[in-house]
This record gives structure tokens, C-alpha cells and sequence, in this order.
């Protein structure tokens, strides 16, 4: 999975993605302008290679909110969390709503799915991951990412977890460190892997691995370890879906080695798809020197991934079920109201 400089394709971009390692494309606020243009340029990736590549995108709310302007601004997932503390039954039916509205607008736009929902448990430590969690609590957590992952459903999307088996109990942040865990694998049993667990029986599609090193479980990150990944992920919790490796360009990961390093272990370690960004020479690095192989079980799990119910934007917005989400969303974001929603 690549990513793009701007608002339209170069005719580098263009060559980049005929590459039959590549698979997908993740967008970013700076390839985003209006619903209008990015739609274009998700048409114009769609029109790149056929069968068509995957187009992704961080949509969650709250701080991670790629597309702005002429999108709803959702809040972040611990505003769930905390009306869940009050009223539960509203705060289900809320986050069921807002999982359908991010959706339903990214698919007005083309875009196939974004990586949401958030399953880390708000341990009170990562900044990273802090308000972008449902909750610090198992239950709650795991219920109202179950609502999240009905909303994009019956919008056309597919749910990814992140970031498996759990991000939520370093301070560290793998954007720009490497991340030590430092409990056993009985405390994340019974704490971390619960969401993931659950959601997996709930028909998860995908989930995106953690740049985390749980050093009394493996001296390798997740993302690059067959123990959590085919071990844990596909054999004891009966996992079908796609895995995403969290982006290759993060700290975290450096730890493999050059991105061909990590590519090529993220890959053998049952990694299905491996997002490289931010990082053009990298990218050029990897699809120059990996080994490609064919992987017909990963095609078929990724094949999941592809948006269904395609709509127009103008059918969007005369949507009276549209309407009505934004508005609960406006209400939301007023403490006043919360207790009536």
C-alpha cells in the first residue's frame, strides 16, 4: 500500500501503481482539497490497474480525521465512552450512527474503507492513543466498537481493528520511538486481545498490527512476528481476515532493518498488505528489491476490503437517514444535550 505527493496522480504515481506489488493506495490530508476533487482522484487510482486497487484512508474522528472540509467532524471515540458511562443504550445507538456516517460519506467519495475501528484499551499511558480508544475497559469497548463496525456495515465498508494485540499500555509512542511492553501474555489475554477477540467472532475484516515489542512474549514488534501473528492472531483466535501492517516508514518498525528488511519480515510474519508512507525512496526501495509472490489467500482476504453500495454525493445529501446522523453528531458535540440523545 502506497501513498501519493498532492491532489491529482503524477505520471510517476501513474507507473508506481501498475507495479504488481502493489496492491492499494492510503490518502492523507494533503491529497484532500473537496469531495469533488478527491473523488477524481480516487476514480483515477480505481482506473489504474484491473482488477481495480484498494484506496484507504485514517478516517476514526477526533484528532484522526483526514478529510475536513465538506466532511461531518466526528468526535473522538472516548466521547462514546464517556456517555457510555451515563446512558450505555444511547451511546451504542450513537456510535452506531457515527460508524455509519463516516462511512457512508467515505463511500460517497469512492473510497473503499478506512482503518477504524480503534480497539485499544485506554490504559491511561499512551498519548498516541489516549482519546482515539473507546474506552479503558474491555466491555464497554468492545461493545461499542461492535456498533462502530454495524454502522460501516450497513453503509457499504468493511472494519479494520487496530492496532492488534493492543497499543494502549505504552507511553511510547511508535510514530517516533520503539515501544516496550512490558507485561506478560496472560495480562494481555485478558485485557488487550478481549476487543479483538470478541470483534473477531462479530465478522472483523481486517485488523492493522502494533509497532509494539511485548518483551516477555517476543523480542520482535508485532507486526513482525509469526508468534502473534499466525500463532495468536490466526490460530488461537481463528482470525480469516486481512492483516495490515501499521505504515513501514514508523520508528517502531525500524527495528527490522531498511524498508526491504521490514517489508519482506512483516511479510513472512502473515502481514497480508504493508503500507509504506511517507517515504518515496523507500517505497521505490521496496518494489525495486522485494521478492514478489503471489498470495492467492491474501487476494481473497483482501478482496473484503473493496467498498460495496456505491452512491453519489448528490444522493448523499438528499438522504434524510444522512441528515439525521449529522445532526446527532452536531448534538453530540454539546454537553447539554447529552443525557437526551
Amino acid at each position: 500500500m502506497v501513498d501519493l505527493e498532492g491532489l491529482e496522480l503524477t505520471a510517476e504515481e501513474r507507473e508506481i501503481l501498475r507495479h504488481p506489488a502493489v496492491g492499494g493506495v492510503i490518502l492523507f490530508s494533503r491529497n484532500y482539497f473537496s469531495p469533488g476533487q478527491v473523488t477524481e482522484l480516487v476514480q483515477s487510482i480505481h482506473a489504474a490497474r484491473e482488477p481495480r486497487l484498494l484506496v484507504a484512508v485514517d478516517h476514526e474522528g477526533g484528532r484522526v480525521q483526514r478529510f475536513r472540509e465538506g466532511f461531518t467532524v466526528l468526535p473522538a471515540a472516548r466521547r462514546f465512552g464517556d456517555l457510555y458511562e451515563k446512558n450505555p443504550g444511547s451511546s451504542c445507538q450513537l456510535a452506531r450512527t457515527a460508524g455509519w456516517l463516516m462511512a457512508r460519506e467515505l463511500r460517497a467519495v469512492g473510497i473503499d474503507f478506512s482503518f477504524a475501528p480503534v480497539l485499544d484499551l485506554d490504559l491511561g499511558v499512551s498519548k498516541i492513543i489516549g482519546d482515539r480508544s473507546f474506552h479503558s475497559a474491555p466491555d464497554p469497548a468492545t461493545r461499542l466498537a461492535h456498533e462502530w463496525l454495524l454502522g460501516m456495515r450497513d453503509a457499504g465498508m468493511a472494519a479494520t481493528g487496530k492496532h492488534f494485540p493492543g497499543h494502549g499500555a505504552v507511553v511510547a509512542d511508535s510514530h517516533v520511538d520503539i515501544p516496550v511492553d512490558e507485561r506478560t501474555f496472560e495480562d494481555i489475554l485478558m485485557q488487550d486481545i478481549v476487543p479483538f477477540e470478541r470483534m473477531i467472532g462479530y465478522g472483523l475484516a481486517a485488523v492493522m498490527t502494533a509497532h509494539v515489542i511485548y518483551e516477555k512474549v517476543d523480542k520482535l514488534p508485532a507486526t513482525f512476528s509469526p508468534f502473534w501473528l499466525k500463532e495468536v492472531l490466526r490460530e488461537r483466535l481463528g482470525f480469516q481476515g486481512a492483516v495490515f501492517s501499521d505504515d513501514l516508514g514508523m520508528e517502531g518498525a525500524s527495528v527490522a532493518g531498511d524498508m526491504v528488511a521490514r517489508a519482506e519480515a512483516a511479510l513472512a510474519a502473515g502481514c497480508d498488505m504493508i503500507p509504506v508512507c511517507n517515504n518515496p525512496p523507500g517505497t521505490r526501495q521496496v518494489l525495486d528489491s522485494i521478492v514478489w509472490q503471489d498470495r492467492p489467500n491474501g487476494h481473497l482476504r483482501l478482496a473484503r476490503m473493496h467498498g460495496r453500495q456505491p452512491l453519489q454525493r448528490q444522493e448523499l445529501l438528499a438522504d434524510p437517514q444522512w441528515k439525521q446522523a449529522v445532526e446527532k453528531m452536531a448534538r453530540l458535540a454539546d454537553d447539554t444535550t447529552i443525557l437526551s440523545l
